[in-house]
């Protein structure tokens, strides 16, 4: 046995066809298209700086509209995303898949936590500061450029919902329709609570901005804090195991293609956030 496994080789953790470079199929497409995104977000950052360059008059001062605190928080939130999803990459190409799950809700956690501080943040530079599209060329690239970056963390969230969903498929054939039903509602329920938590998380700031407190909050949202407690539960149930999962080692690379987009959507805003925000404090300061 022995002898077998020193020239057996190194496990293969793709489990998927090679093209002639010697690359998977899926993370070559991965790469072509993450390849064909940074042409894209790099036109439509290089739009943003030439315009900043040269702001039309009445273009507001970015430094009295940023709370450059609340997004170097969010900024640090989705960098640690992408410690979660390697780590949820290497657990799946061991065959673990308890704790690839867990780095897999983490790394939704995480993004949820960033797109809600985006959302929070574009409601704000709106009825505080006036800022919309059409306000200014600067709320214009503005919210181009952040906005296209929130689309593809939304994105990238709701691929990692599904894969989280798809590891509970069981190995059983014969369960496949009741598992496809089950799957369905497993999804819609993790799409109703992330949007009634993001709902009820943007009212009860909202509650406290404008002086209320939790006897306010409780009163105005319980319905809201009441669903999310019933749809946190049915997760919980939806979680239980099930016998064995037809999932595993052979979806590393399905995992890591995933992970690859997750970096990519990263690595973007570690560009956006320099440029956009503290480029405003470095030169204008």
């Amino acid at each position: 046995m022995s002898s077998h496994a020193a020239t057996a080789g190194p496990i293969d953790h793709h489990h998927d066809p090679s093209t002639t470079t010697g690359i998977p199929n899926k993370k070559l497409f991965m790469w072509a298209f993450l390849a064909s995104d940074c042409m894209f977000f790099g036109s439509l950052i290089a739009t943003h700086l030439i315009y900043r360059l040269h702001p039309p008059a009445g273009t507001p001062d970015p430094r009295d509209i940023f709370a450059i605190e609340l997004t170097s928080g969010s900024t640090f939130i989705l960098l640690m995303s992408s410690l979660l999803m390697a780590l949820a990459v290497n657990s799946i190409q061991a065959g673990n898949v308890a704790t690839t799950r867990k780095m897999l809700l983490g790394t939704i956690v995480f993004g949820l936590i960033f797109l809600g501080v985006q959302v929070y943040e574009f409601i704000h530079f709106v009825h505080a500061y006036g800022l919309t599209l059409s306000s200014s060329v600067f709320g214009s690239t503005f919210y181009t450029l952040t906005g296209t970056h929130g689309v593809h963390v939304a994105i990238g969230v709701l691929w990692l919902v599904l894969m989280y969903v798809r590891s509970f498929k069981p190995e059983d054939e014969s369960l496949g329709q009741g598992w496809v039903v089950r799957g369905l509602f497993h999804f819609f329920t993790f799409a109703a609570m992330i949007v009634l938590s993001m709902y009820t998380l943007l009212g009860f700031v909202h509650t406290f901005e404008a002086g209320g407190g939790l006897n306010e909050f409780f009163g105005q949202y319980f319905l809201a804090v009441f669903g999310c407690m019933g749809l946190f539960a049915a997760l919980i149930w939806f979680a239980k195991p099930r016998g064995p999962v037809d999932f595993g080692e052979a979806n590393a690379i399905d995992v890591e293609s995933m992970g690859l987009y997750w970096h990519f959507v990263d690595i973007v805003w570690i560009v956006i956030f320099p440029v956009v925000y503290l480029l405003e404090y470095v030169v204008l300061s």
